[in-house]
């Protein structure tokens, strides 16, 4: 795929003064990353990466180092390739370059688990920008396991972080020379940035700025309904994302007529797949309060203004710290106004299906200890949740509260 401008010179064969890698290997979970200054020439195809010795060395390494890197947010996933990382002996040894570039290669690999709308943005899109924000633009991608659909929904994204055209890895069997590269993403947290850890310096609200630029959406912050803000003020609006699958809001009618007499103007938030998500990003940016129940579809959350309420209906079976980990805490970094609603035993359409005395309705906990499988079957996959609104109407009253808030 092309984006606007071509990072080919005339190709030349000396070599460029060049650091030792950084490949920076931290342990069985965190993926690994090289940062690597100088002359690197990759071949895609055979996944290979290398480093010639620096001019300045006499065009030598008596000690050339090697590593395999998995070019993932996750260091264990399976079904992509390393891409090796090698140092030459000697400059001489180095492939000839058919293709010469301007700018710093930055290798990663998609596919993984994206698909899943809140791992597109946690296992890639998160930590390609903390790599990618860097270079302002001034980068060009080389994608292993290249997902089409993926470069084609989120397009414009990626031509805020690279203006240079994206390069099949898998697919493209030429030695491409740049003046540097950086091999490999790596998340700091789900769903969100640490500011302490490397890349440092980035930061949730700084990441969502960049994304209300990208698409031009014009809301920073929510309505104002603090005193002296005015009479003439708009309702403010919540958008309650719908689910057609499991954890569906069965009952979405009955909280939408609760929210407007709270007085909400309420919209219902259906989020497309295989589609840019630019227009949808609007119309949650027009919110002030996004709800739903646990899953994906909250991952709209970044579009929303900041200091806005993000309300995320827990599913009943002690997913509480799930909740937290995958929606909560990011919330938290992205500075919304975040408040958890745990589902009942009641809420949960387990006790029709399943029964009461079934082990997921009457002991969640044991469910637990026998691992995530029957986790995700239960309360993930099978359930859909009812709200009951006399426990629900303080949460909706709550989230106008946090809107008169400064």
């Amino acid at each position: 795929m092309r984006f606007s401008i071509d990072a080919e010179e005339d190709v030349r064969e000396e070599s460029a003064p060049a650091k030792k890698p950084a490949c920076d290997i931290q342990g069985p979970w965190a993926s690994d990353v090289c940062g690597i200054d100088g002359d690197v020439r990759i071949h895609g195809s055979a996944h290979s990466v290398v480093v010639s010795p620096p001019i300045e060395a006499g065009g030598s390494n008596p000690n050339p180092q090697e590593w395999r890197i998995l070019p993932y947010s996750r260091k264990h996933m399976a079904g992509m390739k390393e891409v090796t990382v090698r140092e030459l002996a000697s400059a001489a040894d180095a492939p000839a370059c058919a293709v010469r570039s301007t700018v710093p290669a930055l290798v990663f690999a998609m596919g993984g688990l994206t698909g899943n709308y809140w791992h597109d943005f946690s296992d890639i899109m998160i930590p390609l920008y903390l790599q990618a924000r860097r270079f302002d633009g001034e980068v060009q991608l080389v994608v292993e396991n290249i997902q089409p659909w993926y470069v084609g929904k989120y397009r414009h994204i990626l031509k805020r972080l690279s203006r240079y055209d994206i390069v099949d890895m898998d697919k493209d069997d030429k030695v491409r020379c740049f003046p540097g590269a950086v091999v490999g993403i790596r998340m700091h947290k789900e769903f969100s940035i640490d500011p302490a850890r490397e890349p440092t310096g980035h930061s949730m609200p700084e990441f969502t700025k960049f994304l209300r630029e990208t698409f031009s959406l014009p809301r920073d912050a929510p309505v104002s309904l603090s005193q002296g803000a005015g009479d003439d003020q708009r309702k403010p609006r919540m958008m309650i994302i719908s689910r057609r699958h499991p954890r569906k809001l069965m009952n979405v009618e009955d909280v939408v007529r609760a929210a407007e007499r709270v007085g909400f103007e309420v919209v219902i938030g259906d989020p497309p797949f295989n589609v840019d998500v630019g227009d949808f990003a609007k119309e949650v940016n027009r919110a002030d309060v996004l709800m739903g129940v646990h899953g994906a579809g909250l991952t709209n959350s970044v579009f929303l203004p900041t200091g806005a309420v993000f309300i995320q209906v827990v599913p009943y079976g002690k997913m509480e710290h799930i909740g937290k980990v995958d929606f909560g805490d990011p919330a938290e970094d992205m500075r919304l106004k975040y408040i958890a609603y745990s589902a009942g035993v009641e809420e949960s359409s387990l006790v029709d299906t399943l029964g009461r005395d079934h082990p997921a309705v009457r002991d969640p906990e044991s469910v637990h200890r026998s691992g995530w499988g029957k986790v995700a079957e239960y309360y993930l996959g099978t359930q859909d949740i009812r709200l009951d609104l006399a426990r629900f109407e303080p949460v909706l009253r709550r989230a106008m509260d946090l809107l008169k808030e400064d």
